[in-house]
């Protein structure tokens, strides 16, 4: 045949073929998707700082390890408060003209996934001793060090952010770690990954194959609740599992007056409401609201706290922490 002998006439024609299809089965379809999906009606746009963020974010690899996407499974509930959705992602674009959109989705969790980590630990002063070396606040941690997005100096200058990080992580350096603006960037950039709350009617899917849980409210569901585990999957990255905390960053709870105090109501409202305590340490963030935690979780773990290190208080009961709770939820600002 001499259409099969023409070779001009043969390419020019598998030409278009492709190009028609890539049309209707690309093109159009995406243009589509991008006119027809909207991100939820709460999202907040990304701050100048935390695009920057992103680019280097995007740039050391991050999602190599981190994962941005909560599964429809219970065992994801721990990474946010619903199962992740298209709309979640809609207002991602490409990064720019020469590359494709990074949806940062990812593929593997050698980290925690990170998208509700604003949330989760919204700590700044944390975030940046992680960020310097990971080993300072979590041991076991096999993240990787970024020491160049920091410089040491013996005398920081006016509006400088310090990171209080342990001599024994200086490597016989004298001075001030100094985090850069790239660090400041990458942080404001977790800071913001916060998952959207729905509004205007949108329901969220269920979590599946959730697990059976024992009931709390019993005189003995707060015995049944490990408050060590408790406080290791929430505590422990900033008081340590000591309990002694990082000098200049994070408070011991170890002879901590608060722990072994009588003052119940400030004991609870510090875990539910987080605290500021300005130039001596770091914000705490609300732990206890973040996590969802309930009474009996939450005498658990003051439990656990007032009976570990040395520390030798007396025990409190979920009836009394639940009465606490209600009166510090009224008292905590809207």
């Amino acid at each position: 045949m001499e259409f099969f002998n023409n070779h001009k006439k043969l390419f020019r024609t598998a030409f278009l073929f492709f190009a028609g299809l890539t049309v209707f089965v690309a093109i159009l379809p995406a243009l589509s998707n991008q006119k027809n999906n909207k991100p939820l009606p709460a999202a907040e746009a990304l701050s100048e700082d935390a695009v920057k963020g992103k680019n280097i974010y995007i740039a050391n690899g991050c999602v190599a390890c981190h994962t941005q996407q909560v599964r429809n499974v219970d065992m994801d509930k721990v990474w946010g408060t619903r199962p992740g959705m298209a709309a979640d992602y809609a207002g991602i674009h490409r990064t720019d003209i020469w590359r494709n959109t990074a949806t940062l989705m990812g593929t593997e969790r050698t980290g925690p996934d990170l998208t509700d980590i604003g949330n989760r630990q919204p700590s700044r002063d944390w975030n940046l001793v992680h960020l310097f070396n990971p080993r300072i606040v979590v041991k076991e941690s096999v993240m990787p060090a970024y020491p160049w997005l920091f410089s040491i100096t013996k005398q920081p200058a006016k509006g400088d952010v310090t990171v209080n990080v342990p001599e024994a992580y200086l490597n016989g350096e004298d001075g001030k770690v100094v985090a850069s603006k790239d660090a400041l960037y990458l942080i404001a950039y977790l800071q913001s990954l916060k998952q959207t709350k729905l509004t205007g009617g949108i329901l969220a899917a269920d979590f599946l194959y959730k697990r059976e849980q024992k009931q709390a409210g019993t005189a003995t569901a707060a015995k049944d609740i490990d408050g060590t585990a408790l406080y290791t999957a929430n505590c422990q990255s900033c008081h340590q599992p000591n309990g002694e905390g990082l000098p200049g960053a994070f408070p011991p709870l170890k002879g901590s007056p608060v722990v072994n105090g009588d003052n119940l109501e400030l004991y609870v409202g510090i875990i539910m409401n987080g605290y500021d305590a300005r130039a001596d340490y770091g914000v705490m963030p609300p732990v206890g609201t973040n996590a969802n935690l309930n009474a009996a979780e939450i005498a658990a773990i003051m439990n656990h706290e007032r009976s570990a290190w040395g520390n030798n208080a007396k025990k409190v009961t979920e009836e009394e922490i639940k009465k606490i709770m209600d009166f510090v939820k009224l008292q905590a600002p809207k």
